[in-house]
């Protein structure tokens, strides 16, 4: 989905990935309070439906509104939509749920079902290290998940949360999994644009399932969310342009330190041992993961240099 890096400057690839994730937390606040009263499909149209003007003059700006207008797969930006507007709206539902840190956390996991998918749909050979990796990262998702699962909150709206995030992290991996194949015929601008599109449009599927009328606090949430969260998704296709995406992955992770701190001030959350531990298993999973894979990638360009006569 993301073009390769054009400059090799670190510095400000990271600066932009971190305000990115900065501002993705900030969004997240806006519509953890909006969906107090807001439904979560309503949600999902306002985020899409704001963050379309931003990317559409991101998209002029670089001078790609062809590239973007014309796909080669339409279907395929079609089911992109459909799995990507699905998770959306489960994490919009369990932010209305669970303490901000909680969902973060759980969502956390998207890259151990990536692996797993990979495996069974793309044929992707896993060895042992990184299976150790997905396994130790599920094993800190569950820590996560647990206070949810007793027998005392087991069918409360807490575990029904937990339940949406961790299904819309399923989702999300699913996505990452079709956009490795999309990629193969699509341009990035093709891809950004279609999603905000498809996802205004589905999410206009939850009309009849109880929209109301947002009052003006709730209004200006719902539209702060869809611009900021359109401000933070060109920050991180641009951060790519800076710096590989192998140097950038582990800066994904200061989101949770972001979640709790605005979760302690905005909403009086206070992460849980359970929360902690779980989150800190599931980072180092993470970490494992997304450093196996630059060594592979490692690997697979000296293999191409040894292959490869022009190399």
């Amino acid at each position: 989905m993301l073009r390769p890096s054009t400059q090799n400057r670190p510095g400000t690839a990271i600066a932009l990935k971190l305000l990115a994730v900065f501002l993705f937390m900030v969004m997240a606040a806006m519509i953890k309070a909006a969906t107090q009263n807001v439904p979560a499909g309503q949600a999902v149209f306002f985020r899409s439906l704001f963050a379309m003007p931003i990317i559409v003059l991101w998209i002029w700006q670089r001078g790609e509104i062809r590239e973007a207008l014309v796909p080669n797969n339409l279907m395929g930006h079609v089911w992109r939509g459909i799995f990507g507007t699905t998770a959306m709206a489960l994490t919009f539902g369990g932010l209305g749920l669970l303490p901000l840190p909680e969902v973060t956390a759980i969502g956390y996991a998207t890259p151990m079902f990536t692996v797993i998918l990979a495996a069974v749909m793309l044929g992707e050979r896993v060895r042992l290290f990184r299976i150790s990796a997905v396994g130790l990262g599920l094993v800190g998702v569950m820590i996560v998940m647990w206070p949810r699962l007793s027998v005392d909150t087991l069918g409360t709206a807490t575990t029904i949360g937990a339940l949406m995030v961790l299904g819309a992290s399923i989702l999300r991996a699913l996505v990452q999994i079709h956009i490795r194949t999309l990629v193969q015929t699509e341009h990035t601008a093709a891809i950004v644009f279609y999603f905000s599109m498809t996802a205004t449009l589905l999410s206009l599927l939850s009309l009849p399932f109880g929209w109301v009328i947002p009052d003006g606090r709730d209004l200006i949430l719902l539209v702060g969310a869809g611009l900021i969260g359109g401000v933070a998704q060109i920050l991180v296709t641009s951060s790519y342009r800076f710096g590989g995406a192998s140097m950038l992955a582990p800066f994904d992770y200061a989101s949770l330190i972001f979640a709790a701190l605005i979760g302690y001030v905005i909403f009086a959350e206070v992460p849980t041992s359970a929360t902690v531990i779980g989150a800190a298993l599931v980072v180092l999973g993470g970490v494992l993961i997304i450093w196996r894979e630059r060594q592979l990638g490692v690997d697979r360009r000296k293999a191409r240099q040894v292959t490869d006569p022009k190399g």
